[in-house]
């Protein structure tokens, strides 16, 4: 169970380091381009992203794979939380931008924010399960930052926003929660579509 937790948190410290440095560049495309050192080394170092593994739930949903992604998201929350308070109090620009952002995110309607958390976890498969099957890095170069400059919602990294940002309220842990299940709904559904069409050519 340590481990677990312990995994999530390492991937927490690393989506948070991904997301200090988008905060602290003035040109948002390179902060996006910059933001992939993030999956790129979690995916090498085998930690646990909730985001990059909920996306296998159709493939295998036993109680050892939910207990690894239930302790890989408390370790994430932990890691970011603590992150985001520590970048904010070492760099207070970081926390200005954050809050400008924060205070955007919660302006939107829950139908957008499920939206935008659903293409995010399409996305967030796509990366992982292609660096996984193919052994390449060139999905994660490409699909973050498309999910970023699209303006998708990235659950891990929005924990992180929010914490550096100090806004601690009900709104915004509904507007997290939203999230999460944005990103598994679009996960969740990509693997599912893949499967069915492995099984027909099975067939055919």
């Amino acid at each position: 169970m340590l481990k677990k937790i312990v995994n999530g948190i390492s991937a927490g410290i690393l989506i948070s380091i991904g997301g200090s440095v988008f905060l602290a560049c003035d040109n948002k495309y390179v902060g996006a381009s910059f933001f992939t050192v993030a999956l790129l080394c979690i995916c090498y170092k085998g930690y646990s992203l909730f985001t990059g593994k909920v996306g296998y739930l159709p493939e295998k949903h036993g109680k050892e794979e939910f207990s690894v992604l239930l302790l890989g998201l408390l370790g994430n929350t932990i890691g970011t939380v603590i992150l985001g308070y520590a970048v904010a109090y070492a760099v207070p620009g970081i926390k200005e931008t954050a809050l400008t952002i924060c205070n955007a995110k919660l302006g939107q309607e829950f139908l957008q924010t499920l939206i935008r958390g659903c293409l995010c976890g399409v996305l967030m498969y796509l990366a992982v399960s292609i660096f996984r099957d193919h052994k390449t890095p060139l999905a994660i170069i490409f699909c973050i930052p498309v999910f970023i400059l699209s303006g998708f919602e990235h659950s891990i990294a929005d924990i992180f926003y929010f914490a550096a940002s100090g806004i601690v309220s009900l709104k915004a842990f509904a507007f997290l929660m939203t999230v999460v299940l944005g990103n598994s709904i679009g996960a969740i559904l990509l693997c599912a579509m893949t499967l069915c069409m492995k099984e027909k050519k099975k067939e055919e």
